[in-house]
């Protein structure tokens, strides 16, 4: 049995890298004119990759992380991306190897914000179409969840909960004129709002806003102390400030993950850590 189980974590896991390297394409290609379909290669050289190259996670290692051809160095967020989304897979098959529809749902769910998360930190833009797969997610969870145990008000608790991230952040943008916040993050919010619906999206707000904040001055450290009399910090081609636009749809995503998963309580941490 013991033996068996562990199979299917290994097929998992290769299924998840398979569809991490998919998605590499996916968010190399995006909103470029390029096919899907077209052949992989190196970005480099131009050089055609052959099947043997193309191994997810096994090939990177294999080549060191250099294009066969021309020696240059791939970039290595194909080979985490791959490694994330396995590892995601995995995780999520020992918790719903039960209840397939969960594990189906949580896994395109997995792929869907892997692309939001990768191509908002390289372009600082999230797209529209996989905020749409998000919304898609949502309503199957909720019509799922409803179906389980069928209540009206946690339905409106997770609409209202949806309704408030996006009002937030929408107002963030509205004020600011873009400048604090962009609409594709309040556009986001609205279906992860109603996945772990209110109060708990207070939770999943303040949670991005703590790790967002954390992350930044951790980078500004680290630009500042640790590089000083050597090359800048590169972020998007320029040297990291105060002033630098930070991609929050990561920040947004590691909330609901903490909030949707784990059941984080801002309330509760509060209680914990300042009792009085």
């Amino acid at each position: 049995m013991v033996t068996i189980e562990y199979l299917w974590l290994g097929i998992i896991f290769i299924f998840g890298a398979i569809i991490g390297s998919f998605l590499n394409v996916v968010i190399y290609r995006l909103h470029t004119g390029k096919s899907i379909n077209g052949r992989s290669h190196c970005l480099s050289c131009g050089e055609t990759l052959h099947w043997y190259e193309l191994f997810p996670i096994v090939s990177y290692l294999a080549l060191g992380a250099k294009c066969r051809t021309c020696a240059s160095w791939i970039p290595s967020r194909y080979m985490i991306v791959e490694l994330m989304v396995a590892c995601v897979y995995v995780l999520l098959w020992s918790m719903f190897d039960t209840t397939p529809f969960l594990f189906a749902l949580y896994a395109v769910l997995t792929a869907v914000l892997a692309v939001i998360t990768v191509y908002d930190m390289r372009h600082t833009i999230i797209p529209d179409e996989f905020v749409m797969g998000v919304l898609a997610c949502a309503f199957l969870y909720l019509g799922y969840m409803h179906m389980a145990t069928p209540s009206v008000a946690t339905v409106l608790w997770s609409v209202a909960g949806g309704l408030f991230g996006f009002i937030f952040f929408a107002a963030f943008w509205y004020v600011s004129h873009g400048r604090w916040m962009g609409l594709g993050d309040a556009k986001l919010a609205f279906p992860l709002g109603m996945m772990v619906g209110f109060p708990a999206v207070y939770t999943m707000i303040v949670i991005a806003f703590v790790v967002g904040a954390v992350v930044s001055v951790c980078l500004l450290l680290v630009q500042r102390f640790l590089v000083r009399g050597k090359t800048a910090l590169l972020y998007f081609g320029s040297a990291l400030t105060i002033k630098s636009e930070i991609p929050f749809a990561p920040f947004l995503i590691i909330g609901f993950l903490f909030t949707h998963f784990f059941h984080a309580d801002i309330f509760e941490i509060t209680r914990t850590f300042l009792p009085f």
